[in-house]
């Protein structure tokens, strides 16, 4: 066998590969003769059916077997032993002309080859990186919260400002109808308000949807109207009262306190807030630095530039799916997915130059880790070393919780170096600013 490469230019190939006769002969021969062995034709004795009749049946099926496996067996140590870095898989080029009656056999293929660049994260350009904070007005709201969710429900006759509502929302037109359970403080506008306050069980209220609520997610959470469609949507709905309620506000005593962290981990109201305001910058701060891993993201594929083959790909992605694509599928294809390709790159790149590997030992602890967290999240504050090793090993055993938790760990990795080496700037802001900043 003999295999040799022509590199059109810097990012495409063509590799021969020429197959002699003495490469496939022997295993095709041993494999006939085992058909032989055991082949039931009409006419002849198990194990005595003549050679030449086994080949006409099966010798050219055989054949194109024994050499197809053979050049995917080449090709791949091939592409090992000359180090070439590839996109996507090598392509056939179509032979319309095979001549499988032939000894002798030539094949090519097409390769997309890597580009040659280099990744700068210090640039110019200064990059953000938001630490989201508690503020004052935050926390006493989410004191208010665990108050109200501790605290007593008293039933109500009428609706007042300060009850708790519980009806249907519905428009047929719009396929909207669902229950949901709110506090007037919710509703926005002097008029809206005026319809609710005085209303019983069973009234039913004809409202807006534009500037029904206060808060920019309210026809999503409390109608289930899709985010989008809720951006403009300005329709009639019914709301049929089906109860009122008040609530009476918890004590912030020790008994609350008790309930929400366990025996005398917090003794006053001052140490509450200051728990409130560790735990939710904990949240924030994951946030904040996805983020920043995001912002990089993007920074990263505008500044690195390079080529890719991108004809080849555009190729290769027609064949390469469940399904076969058009030209212009592929096309279309190629231009949303080609962003995140050149990130993969570049990813691939600074994972490589900087030996950001994921072991088993750190996995293993980093799947601990967030067994931890969740089992906190349900009060189990203090789970035994063995019980959360046993689940590790549980959730380790499962190959595609094992890529989603190795991902996981790489950006970490990733987050880390871009903190120690990107050109970052630190914000301090609050996280209602940070929400209305970027997701509003």
């Amino acid at each position: 066998m003999n295999i040799t490469r022509e590199n059109i230019d810097a990012l495409n190939a063509v590799v021969k590969v020429d197959i002699a006769k003495e490469d496939y002969s022997d295993k095709v021969e041993k494999i006939l003769s085992d058909y032989r062995k055991s082949a039931n034709i009409p006419g002849f004795r198990k194990g005595h059916v003549p050679m030449s009749l086994v080949k006409k049946q099966y010798g050219k099926a055989v054949l194109v077997d024994e050499v197809n496996k053979l050049l995917q067996d080449a090709i791949g140590k091939y592409l090992v032993e000359e180090k070439l870095d590839v996109l996507g898989n090598p392509l056939p080029k179509p032979q319309d002309d095979l001549d499988w009656d032939a000894d002798a056999f030539s094949f090519e293929f097409e390769l997309g080859l890597a580009p040659e660049f280099e990744v700068k994260l210090k640039g110019k350009k200064v990059i953000m990186h938001y630490n989201i904070v508690a503020d004052d007005e935050m926390i006493a709201n989410q004191v208010e919260n665990i108050q109200k969710q501790y605290g007593k429900i008293i039933s109500q006759d009428q609706i007042a400002e300060d009850s708790e509502i519980t009806g249907k929302f519905v428009n047929e037109a719009e396929n909207i109808e669902n229950v949901a359970t709110f506090s007037v403080d919710k509703i926005k506008g002097k008029a809206n308000l005026k319809k609710f306050v005085g209303a019983k069980v069973g009234d039913v209220i004809t409202l807006k949807t534009k500037n029904l609520f206060n808060v920019d997610y309210g026809l999503t959470t409390y109608l289930k109207v899709d985010h989008q469609v809720a951006k403009d949507l300005n329709v009639d709905v019914t709301f049929e009262v089906s109860e009122i309620n008040k609530r009476e506000l918890a004590d912030l005593d020790q008994e609350l306190f008790d309930k929400l962290f366990g025996p005398k981990v917090v003794t006053t109201v001052t140490e509450l807030k200051e728990k409130i305001k560790a735990d939710s910058e904990k949240q924030f701060a994951q946030q904040g630095d996805q983020k920043l891993l995001n912002d990089v993201t993007e920074y990263l594929v505008e500044s690195t530039k390079f080529d890719l083959p991108s004809e080849f790909l555009q190729k290769w992605m027609q064949t390469a799916g469940e399904e076969p694509m058009t030209q212009e599928q592929a096309k279309e294809e190629y231009e949303k997915s080609e962003k995140s390709m050149r990130y993969q790159l570049i990813e691939g790149k600074l994972i490589a130059e900087h030996n950001l590997q994921v072991q088993f030992e750190e996995l293993k602890a980093y799947a601990m880790d967030m067994i931890k967290g969740q089992m906190a999240q349900f009060g189990q504050m203090n789970p035994s070393e063995k019980e959360l090793e046993d689940i590790a090993a549980r959730i380790m055993s499962n190959q595609d919780e094992v890529k989603r938790l190795s991902e996981q760990l790489m950006s970490q990795k990733l987050l880390s170096l871009y903190k120690t080496e990107a050109n970052l700037k630190t914000k301090e802001i609050t996280y209602d600013d940070f929400v209305k900043e970027f997701y509003s």
